[in-house]
C-alpha cells in the first residue's frame, strides 16, 4: 500500500531565469506524478506539492540540487496528490501577492531586511518575557482567522494579500509602531514579505514565526499559544494539531461551531467561501453567505 504525503516550502533566492526554473520544476513534477501548485519569480520559489511519498522524496532531493535551493526547508503533512486538482507552475512577479515587487529585496541569505526569525519555543519565551506588551499580527487573509489564529491577535481587515499595504498604511495599526510585533502565517512564506514592508513603514521590533503556524502546532499542538484550526488551500480545507482543538468558526446563519468552509450558492456574482454548518448546509435555502442578493438566488433555487 502505497502512502502519500504533501510538501510545503519556500525560498527566497535571486533567480536569474525564473522561465527555465518554472519548466525544470514542471518536468519534475510531471515525472515523478505530483500535483499542486508552484510558483517562482526573480525573488525566489513558492509551492506546495503532493503525491507518493517516495516520489515526494525524490522531487526534494532534485529541487535542492539547485544552487539557492540547496539548503531549502521542506515541510512535511498529511495528503497527496488528489487533494489538487492539477499541477499548475507558473512564473509571476511576486511568489506572494503584495503588488510591490520592486520594493522585495533579497540575496542569496533570504529577504533583507525581514523581521527576526523565532523559533517556536522562543515566540513563547517572547510572551514569557515581554507579556501583554507582544502583539501577535495575522499575516493571512481575514477569512481564514475565522477558524484559527494565535490567542488575541490582531486580525487585518484584508481579503487578499494585495490589500495589506493600503491596510498598514491607514494608520489603523500606528499604536503597535514602538511594540514586538510577532507576525504568523500558514507556513511562513507570507510573513517574510509582510515583516520587511512593516520593517519599511517604521515598526520598530518585528518578528516572524519561523515555519509559520504549521511549524507552531507541530511543536505545541494545541498547548500552546495557537488556538483553533489551519485553513488550507487545497481540497482538505482546514487540519488541525489535535482532536482537542477550539473550534473558533460559527455558521454564518445559525453561530453553530463549524469549521467548514463552502462556497456560496450564487456563483454568478458572488465566490465568498463561507462558514455554513452541516445542518444549515442540508437546507437548500441557507446554502449562501448571508447577503439578500444572495438569499434570493438560493429561494429561487427552491422554486426551479
Amino acid at each position: 500500500m502505497s502512502i502519500s504525503k504533501i510538501l510545503l516550502y519556500y525560498r527566497f533566492t535571486p533567480i536569474a531565469d525564473p522561465k527555465a526554473v518554472m519548466l525544470w520544476q514542471r518536468d519534475l513534477c510531471e515525472l515523478l506524478g505530483l500535483r499542486g501548485r508552484i510558483l517562482v519569480s526573480e525573488h525566489g520559489i513558492n509551492g506546495t506539492v503532493g503525491g507518493d511519498i517516495a516520489a515526494c522524496k525524490r522531487y526534494r532531493r532534485k529541487t535542492r540540487e539547485y544552487p539557492g535551493f540547496h539548503d531549502m526547508e521542506f515541510k512535511w503533512s498529511e495528503g497527496g496528490a488528489e487533494d489538487f486538482p492539477k499541477l499548475s507552475v507558473k512564473v509571476r512577479d511576486e511568489i506572494v501577492s503584495f503588488g510591490a515587487p520592486g520594493e522585495l529585496k533579497v540575496d542569496e541569505d533570504g529577504v533583507i531586511g525581514g523581521g527576526v526569525h523565532l523559533a517556536p519555543e522562543e515566540v513563547n519565551e517572547l510572551v514569557d518575557t515581554r507579556g501583554d506588551d507582544v502583539v501577535f499580527f495575522d499575516g493571512r487573509n481575514a477569512m481564514e482567522a475565522q477558524i484559527g489564529r494565535f490567542r488575541d491577535a490582531v486580525v487585518p481587515e484584508v481579503d487578499t494579500t494585495h490589500d495589506f499595504i493600503d491596510e498598514i498604511e491607514s494608520g489603523k495599526y500606528d499604536w503597535m509602531k514602538d511594540r514586538p510585533v510577532v507576525t504568523y502565517c500558514t507556513g511562513g512564506v507570507r510573513c517574510e514579505v509582510l515583516s520587511s514592508v512593516m520593517k519599511n513603514r517604521g515598526f520598530s521590533e518585528v518578528y516572524q514565526v519561523d515555519g509559520g503556524i504549521v511549524r507552531y502546532g507541530e511543536k505545541y499542538g494545541n498547548a500552546g499559544l495557537w488556538e483553533g484550526s489551519l485553513y488550507v488551500f487545497d481540497r482538505r480545507m482546514h487540519v488541525e494539531f489535535g482532536e482537542d482543538h477550539k473550534r473558533l468558526g460559527k455558521c454564518v446563519h445559525c453561530e453553530k461551531p463549524t469549521d467548514t468552509f463552502v462556497n456560496c450558492v450564487n456563483e454568478d456574482t458572488c465566490r465568498r467561501q463561507v462558514l455554513i454548518c452541516a445542518e444549515c448546509f442540508a437546507q437548500p435555502e441557507t446554502r449562501h453567505c448571508g447577503r439578500a442578493d444572495c438569499a434570493e438566488v438560493a429561494i429561487k433555487a427552491l422554486t426551479q
